[in-house]
């Protein structure tokens, strides 16, 4: 991210976006666990920009489920039950594999070879010990699959549906095991190339249906400072 300068702040929506983005962000990779409080001043010095910013980025992260917002309480990160992430990954069912059905025999060689690049990337996260990097890895695959349909719609479901999954991950997974597995990915790829909707399919409703079995009782989960969180920002601009 560019460093800011005296001479050229931020535009106000520029500056609001970048709020929404790294507060995304750290809700999908776990930096932020459920249950989190997000106090506008400490974001507003910690973005170094006005509380108006901070306010307006949080109403729009509210509107996309990502943060809940409490009368008299401010903001804070959701801790979805067990019943809503069922839901979640009732609705991510329906979607991905409707997603891989269409794909399946219909992507092009440097499709495939960008799929498979961010599958690479995020094996050697999960071998590294970098489970923040593999998750938002994890995420950007699915992502890609959605976008790579054509339907813009599917990519902005897949992206609401996202940072719940990530939070019934953190509250219901046991600590430090992948949000998904990058092998059960290289599977799906081969599925996509094979030309066979069906078995793509299946093996996305697979996929969606191991990882949901994984979820585990809740888990306590430190709250990190947002000064840490975010100290990139605050650091580099």
């Amino acid at each position: 991210m560019p460093r800011r300068t005296l001479s050229a702040p931020p535009a106000p929506a520029m500056a609001a976006d970048r709020v929404y983005d790294a507060i995304y962000a750290a809700v999908i990779d776990h930096r932020l666990p459920p249950g989190a409080r997000l106090r506008e001043e400490e974001l507003a010095q910690t973005f170094a920009v006005s509380r108006t910013l901070v306010r307006q980025a949080l109403h729009r992260l509210a509107q996309d489920g990502v943060v809940v917002l409490r009368p008299n309480r401010g903001a804070q990160v959701p801790e979805p039950t067990r019943a809503e992430g069922a839901h979640v990954f009732d609705a991510r069912r329906v979607v991905e594999c409707e997603v891989v059905r269409r794909l399946a025999g219909s992507l092009e060689k440097a499709q495939v070879a960008g799929l498979k690049r961010l599958v690479d990337a995020e094996e050697r996260a999960t071998a590294a010990g970098d489970h923040r990097e593999a998750i938002r890895l994890s995420g950007a695959f699915h992502v890609e699959l959605a976008r790579l349909s054509g339907n813009p719609l599917f990519v902005r479901m897949l992206e609401e549906l996202l940072p719940t999954t990530s939070l019934v991950m953190a509250l219901y997974k046991p600590a430090g095991e992948p949000m998904c597995v990058a092998h059960s990915h290289r599977v799906l790829l081969g599925k996509l190339e094979a030309d066979s909707a069906a078995a793509a399919a299946t093996e996305m409703r697979r996929h969606l249906n191991e990882i949901e079995r994984s979820l585990d009782a809740p888990a306590a989960r430190a709250t990190p400072a947002l000064r840490d969180v975010f100290a990139p920002y605050r650091e580099g601009g």
